[in-house]
């Protein structure tokens, strides 16, 4: 069985580092190192993402914690939450959607309020895989905090989880899904294809913003079962998780967004043609 730590935090004399932390900042480190490798081979300048890393990052932890605490409300409102432990964003708890969209939000704003050498659709493919990569790094927080795992399994790989860490119903477990893991090596799978598209397929998509929306699209296939597998508290749709209901949706869109730009592609493809 994989073992989970027996702490959280990492003390240096009077100051104590919470392992989750560092490891949300090692991986915006790595999406904005990889945003700038990936955006000065565009022709941009490299500096106009770290630049727009100073607006996204702040807007995406705050968009992250609201959508966590929205989506799963009783850990902090229920019977026995405390609401003040919604500002405690440390001991673990980012809603990666709102984290996007909100951060994204922020990126766009300072898109909008400067003059870059790239556009803002461009900046989005730029940073795609390095996003996903700072999930991936991510993940390892939750690793050390002993939380999103799954199903109890007797599988070899079974997490072994605390028992003041197990959910109500399932004390008497020792192992379960580490669904934390399965997340962790979908996002380097999603990562690898995003910046080895352009040689897995030959008509890459051309419409800049595609390769963002690509990104979307496959992390909510592996989101969408890896969801399925958690037994952490969460708000239910007609019996059914609400970040499965938020999967498909995004799949859904991601899917139709692509087709009507492959759609549109083809449509100028004739008219240039004639």
């Amino acid at each position: 069985m994989i073992p989970s730590p027996t702490f959280s935090t990492l003390t240096l004399g009077p100051l104590t580092l919470h392992y989750y932390a560092i490891s949300i900042i090692l991986g915006i480190v790595v999406a904005v190192y990889v945003g700038q490798k990936r955006y000065a081979s565009l022709g941009g300048n490299p500096g106009e993402v770290s630049d727009a890393a100073i607006w996204a990052v702040p807007f995406g932890i705050i968009g992250g914690r609201i959508y966590h605490v929205i989506t799963s409300p009783q850990q902090y409102f229920g019977q026995n939450g405390n609401p003040v432990d919604a500002l405690r964003i440390w001991k673990g708890g980012l809603g990666i959607w709102g984290a996007i969209l909100i951060g994204a939000c922020g990126a766009f704003i300072y898109f909008k309020t400067h003059n870059t050498t790239l556009k803002f659709s461009q900046f989005l493919d730029a940073l795609a895989p390095g996003v996903v990569l700072a999930q991936a790094i991510g993940r390892i927080g939750n690793w050390f905090n002993q939380e999103l795992f799954g199903k109890p399994t007797d599988l070899p790989w079974g997490l072994e989880i605390k028992q003041s860490s197990r959910p109500d119903g399932y004390e008497q477990f020792l192992t379960f899904h580490p669904t934390f893991l399965y997340e962790l090596l979908w996002c380097v799978a999603v990562a690898v294809i995003l910046i080895k598209l352009p040689g897995f397929i030959r008509k890459v998509p051309k419409k800049s913003g595609d390769i963002f929306v690509i990104y979307i699209l496959a992390y909510s296939f592996g989101r969408l079962w890896i969801e399925a597998l958690r037994i952490d508290d969460a708000n239910l749709i007609f019996g059914v998780r609400l970040n499965i209901w938020v999967s498909l949706i995004a799949i859904i869109s991601s899917y139709i967004y692509l087709a009507r730009s492959k759609a549109g592609e083809n449509e100028a493809k004739k008219i240039v043609s004639s």
